[in-house]
C-alpha cells in the first residue's frame, strides 16, 4: 500500500463505531481528507464505516477516490497470498 501518514485509518478487527469516531476526530481536527484503508475480509468494514460517517455524522462529506487492488503477502507456510485491498478516500 501506499505511504502511511495521519490521516489515514487502517480498518481491522474493531467494532466499526471506533473507526467511525476515529475519522470523525479527524475532521474535528482540522483535517479536510481522509483516507480508510482495508484488506481482505475487512473491506466490508471499511465500506460500512465510510457510509455510516456520510449518513450519519458529516452528511455533505464527499467521495474521492476510491483505489481497489490487490497485495501479495506471505503466509506462515511460506506461500504467497493474494488479498484484496481498498483505499476510500473521504473529502470535507
Amino acid at each position: 500500500m501506499a505511504e502511511e501518514n495521519d490521516n489515514t485509518i487502517f480498518v481491522g478487527k474493531k467494532p466499526s463505531m471506533s473507526y467511525v469516531l476515529a475519522a470523525i476526530t479527524q475532521f474535528s481536527e482540522g483535517k479536510n481528507e481522509i483516507t480508510i484503508k482495508a484488506r481482505g475480509r475487512s473491506i466490508s468494514k471499511a465500506v460500512d464505516v465510510s457510509q455510516i460517517i456520510k449518513n450519519k455524522f458529516i452528511p455533505d462529506i464527499k467521495f474521492g477516490d476510491i483505489k481497489i487492488g490487490t497485495d501479495q503477502i506471505e503466509s506462515e507456510t511460506k506461500e504467497k497470498i493474494n488479498v484484496s485491498t481498498i483505499e476510500i478516500t473521504l473529502r470535507k
